[in-house]
């Protein structure tokens, strides 16, 4: 077996597939009101080429974990026969979602092997909703969170950013929600992921800004574990059992402790979220290569890897994909 390993010694055991571009929101942060190009169907990987090369991932590569990610991974039809075909190599499965059609979809994706699920959710309050997603679907998404709970998928992790002038006002309040329904929530700075590449970090709402919004009306503790590659910072609420985590992807990166490695739907291998190369798995597989072949190409890519994301560097540039293009 070839580790994916970079030239510092990490090495990726953990696999986000992007299974489509395609969203069936219009986050302000994401994308424009009116979209964006999607990839032409036959540029995107079929469901066979999903699944060899995750198997590729797991057999040869020491993958333990795979993530499926968008774009919004429950708009691809094949969704829940990939995760079987998936949770069949014996690896823990999971789903990044906005929930519109996990109501639909809950069960088949829990039988199917499906492990947990987390649910991209900003506010509670429709109006505010509305404004980031200008969609008027709240009701779709906390429909979707009863389902998978009821389902099975548990702990549900919900993942939220804050957008000043928007709802940096509601962190509070969505922590009250979530922990009265026994959600598991984490606040995420925004990152310059916008299909627009209107990201400001002087406009971004920081770790340091939620954690003091959150312990005006509750008390945070340390939760006493130590992170290791898990990028939350996790504090117990009032004593516990319930807990907050607050991921500092820009002013406290954890690029020393990444154990991912990203296949995009178009069948890129991006090493990095913010990657600016990529390397091309679906043009050598659809030419013929051989799974070790495909292996190899893998490991290579891997080497490339740099020490960190360099947001806070002068010379820093933001990927040309946007985050649905590339998948969380």
């Amino acid at each position: 077996m070839l580790p994916l390993a970079d030239r510092y010694g990490r090495v990726a055991t953990d696999l986000r597939v992007s299974l489509t571009d395609r969203c069936n929101l219009r986050c302000s942060y994401c994308m424009p009101a009116e979209g964006l190009d999607w990839l032409p169907d036959d540029q995107t990987l079929t469901d066979d080429e999903v699944v060899r090369l995750i198997d590729i991932a797991v057999r040869r590569l020491g993958v333990t974990e795979v993530r499926f990610t968008g774009g919004e991974p429950l708009v691809r039809r094949g969704l829940v026969d990939i995760v079987r075909r998936t949770h069949e190599l014996g690896v823990e499965t999971s789903l990044t979602t906005n929930a519109l059609g996990l109501a639909r979809t809950a069960v088949a994706l829990r039988e199917a092997g499906l492990d947990r699920i987390n649910v991209s959710i900003d506010t509670v309050r429709p109006e505010t909703f509305h404004e980031i997603t200008r969609r008027d679907r709240l009701k779709d998404v906390i429909a979707g969170l009863e389902a998978a709970r009821e389902a099975g998928l548990a702990p549900l992790k919900l993942n939220a950013v804050l957008l000043r002038g928007t709802n940096e006002d509601q962190a509070s309040e969505l922590l009250a929600w979530a922990l009265e329904r026994g959600y598991d929530l984490r606040f995420i700075e925004q990152m310059p992921l916008d299909a627009q590449h209107g990201w400001s970090r002087a406009e971004m709402v920081t770790a340091d800004e939620i954690f003091e919004q959150l312990s005006a009306d509750f008390t945070l503790t340390p939760h006493g574990q130590p992170r290791g590659s898990d990028p939350a910072e996790l504090f117990d609420v009032d004593g516990g059992p319930g807990a907050v985590g607050i991921i500092a992807s820009v002013t406290r990166p954890f690029c020393g402790d990444c154990d991912r490695v990203r296949l995009t739907a178009d069948g890129q291998i991006r090493n990095c979220l913010f990657a600016r190369d990529e390397s091309d798995l679906r043009g050598a597989m659809r030419a013929g290569a051989t799974d070790d072949e495909l292996a190899d190409r893998w490991v290579t890519a891997m080497l490339g890897k740099r020490t960190g994301h360099g947001i806070d560097d002068p010379s820093f540039l933001q990927p040309d994909r946007p985050m649905s293009a590339i998948g969380g």
